[in-house]
């Protein structure tokens, strides 16, 4: 496939990770073109403008190219984004015309949506990849309308190709939509080990102007589904009043505000104001410095698909506790690399976290193998996957949902 169009409606590569609706998204979409360019492909990421001052079309590098799409108000709220799927589609169907794409991948249900109609009208393999799933949110009591997990159904139905990010996504993709498996390829994520690699606690915390002292970790977007309140009572259990937790990312999504400030409240309530540092989003090579930092990174998310936190960490050489959902059941290997958790009880978190602080060289080898695990990750093998689906995929009948 000599040109791969990358549709990423709702979240732009070229935005800071941890701040609005960048996460873990973000990151995939940028570094995954990134590393096709750089094995000598080609993609255009097509996203949606948000903003009057940048351009339309941007140049990050030779063989990757980002179209900003105007497409409804520029300030719409993720939630009212169904609205201009379709114009969307028309806006960037002008472009493909005018180009010659090979192919469609297309990241999380709306570009789904818009992915869907494109290949009919220009006849083009559609590859997508969710990165969530409404109805396997809907199981942890984070419910989504109806008219997404419509649509996503309909877009699974259609697509050629499904990119799971585990072995675990593939059963919730079967279990939950019916999802022919022969047509879904394991290609996870990986990590940009330039960035993200063990170094001295010491040295990172002078980096950052923070003193001696145990360290947690919460690093992602201040949202119900992230769970920082959990991190934030882990914290207030344990029996070391010296621990501290840092707070790294931004208020996400419709309810971000609120949940930043009820979790503030709940740090001031709990009396840990002074235990407590909030960090605003940062980029790669800061937040790799604060993994550093830290002794362990918490992680009680009530739902993911991947967690590029946990492989992150694990990459820096730092010990992992996370909720037991979804791709964490792969990436943290409980016991070795670091400890999952089932349930949301903050005393348990606190149990492994515990340990992990009395026992250094415990600790220690668990950071060692953590560290190791973490190279079976690298964007490298992830975009050699994605090219080897692309050149199996010209050899296909494109699947007929009419």
């Amino acid at each position: 496939m000599r040109h791969l169009a990358v549709l990423s409606m709702h979240t732009s590569p070229l935005v800071q990770p941890g701040s609005g609706d960048g996460g873990g998204m973000t990151v995939y979409v940028r570094e995954i073109v990134c590393s096709l360019a750089r094995a000598g492909g080609q993609a255009t990421v097509f996203t949606r403008r948000t903003d009057d001052r940048t351009p339309e079309v941007v140049e990050v590098e030779p063989g990757f190219r980002v179209v900003q799409v105007d497409a409804g108000r520029h300030d719409l709220p993720k939630e009212r984004l169904p609205e201009v799927v379709d114009e969307f589609a028309d806006r960037t169907s002008s472009h493909l015309v005018d180009d010659d794409f090979d192919g469609l991948l297309a990241n999380y249900w709306l570009s789904g949506q818009a992915g869907h109609r494109l290949k009919h009208e220009l006849d083009l393999p559609l590859i997508t990849v969710f990165h969530t799933l409404a109805r396997v949110k809907a199981e942890t009591g984070d419910f989504e309308p109806q008219r997404r997990m419509d649509a996503e159904a309909e877009v699974i139905r259609c697509s050629d190709v499904i990119l799971a990010n585990s072995g675990e996504e593939v059963r919730q993709l079967v279990h939950h939509y019916g999802a022919v498996e022969s047509r879904i390829e394991i290609v996870p994520p990986g990590v940009d080990h330039s960035l993200f690699s063990p170094g001295f606690q010491d040295d990172a915390r002078d980096a950052l102007g923070i003193g001696p002292g145990e360290l947690l970790l919460f690093v992602g977007r201040i949202q119900p589904l992230k769970g920082v309140d959990v991190a934030i009572r882990t914290l207030a259990e344990l029996d070391r009043p010296d621990a501290r937790l840092a707070v790294v990312g931004g208020a996400s999504g419709v309810d971000g505000p609120a949940e930043e400030l009820r979790v503030r409240r709940l740090v001031a309530e709990l009396g840990l104001t002074d235990r407590v540092l909030f960090v605003p989003p940062q980029t790669h090579g800061q937040l790799a410095t604060w993994y550093r930092a830290s002794d362990v990174v918490v992680m009680p998310s009530r739902s993911e698909s991947f967690g590029l936190v946990a492989l992150e960490a694990a990459a820096c050489g730092v010990p992992v506790v996370a909720a037991s959902v979804g791709g964490l059941r792969t990436l943290v290997r409980h016991g070795r690399t670091g400890y999952l958790v089932e349930g949301r009880r903050p005393a348990d978190y606190a149990a492994h976290v515990s340990s992990l602080l009395d026992d250094f060289a415990g600790a220690t080898e668990m950071a060692i193998c953590a560290a190791e695990h973490a190279w079976s990750y690298t964007w490298a093998t992830t975009a050699a996957r994605l090219h080897r689906v692309c050149d199996d995929i010209s050899l296909r009948t494109l699947v007929d949902c009419s």
